[in-house]
């Protein structure tokens, strides 16, 4: 076999250099985004997911402490799942707050573990953003949550920049206040803005109460189309499933699929 001309060679080693290049690419890409590995949720996602360095807003659909918890579980889960993307599954979260009602049972229920959890108490909502920033530079936290009420745009600029410059997801829980206005009306440079509402849970052949169910409205998103599902609560893994019965029709419309195609 003749040996390849240095300008071939050159090519060839060129060719390569692109193809790992692009390989790379595809890795990192996948890597900073967080996927539902629901397909009906990531689909509709922009890049397939939650983007990682970047900030989300979740608040409650009303001012309902159904509502509330179901918007703080749903963000928990989000948490728990970035921090089982680090090194181990043991990526820590920082979560600040300035009200004394966070049961850390419950966030134990949606997958975050109390360990995994340093808690920040502030004394304001301008204190909570400060040390959201603070966290968010740091560098070294799978995630920062942080809970307010109305926040301004260039708050959320700052802490979108800061998630940009540390590579930390910022979950930002907007909180109904006293003055029942709504957390989302100002604008925002969160990359997601999501409502969360308790639905009917999962009904029962026996008495009793099935696993929760919600109501997730994406109200915006950047890149992308708003959407609405409804899921089934986070489990211990913080992973959202569907509804059975949903399951069962998304089986039965494979399977005509498969039917259509061998016919054809």
């Amino acid at each position: 076999m003749p040996a390849l001309s240095p300008t071939r060679s050159e090519r060839l080693a060129a060719l390569r250099a692109e193809v790992r290049a692009i390989e790379s690419a595809g890795v990192e890409k996948a890597r900073d985004c967080l996927p539902f590995g629901i397909e009906s949720i990531d689909a509709r996602l922009a890049g397939g997911g939650l983007a990682v360095a970047a900030l989300h807003e979740v608040t409650g659909a009303t001012a309902a402490l159904s509502d509330d918890a179901a918007a703080t579980l749903f963000l928990a889960g989000i948490a728990a799942r970035l921090g089982q993307m680090r090194a181990g599954g043991k990526g820590d979260v920082l979560w600040a707050f300035s009200r004394r009602d966070l049961f850390a049972p419950g966030l134990a229920l949606a997958g975050l573990a109390p360990a995994r959890v340093i808690y920040a108490e502030c004394g304001s909502d301008e204190d909570v953003l400060a040390v959201m920033e603070e966290g968010l530079r740091h560098r070294g936290l799978a995630a920062v949550v942080g809970e307010v009420g109305r926040v301004q745009m260039a708050s959320t600029r700052r802490l979108q920049l800061a998630a940009e410059e540390g590579g930390t997801t910022a979950l930002m829980l907007k909180r109904w206040r006293r003055s029942e206005k709504d957390p989302l009306a100002l604008p925002s440079s969160a990359v997601t803005r999501w409502r969360i509402a308790s639905a009917p849970s999962t009904p029962l052949p026996v008495e009793g109460i099935g696993r929760p169910r919600w109501h997730l409205n994406l109200v915006r998103q950047r890149g992308g189309e708003p959407h609405e599902w409804i899921m089934e609560s986070c489990d211990a893994k913080g992973c959202l499933a569907l509804p059975a019965e949903l399951r069962d029709r998304s089986a039965e419309a494979d399977r005509s699929d498969e039917s259509r195609r061998a016919v054809a």
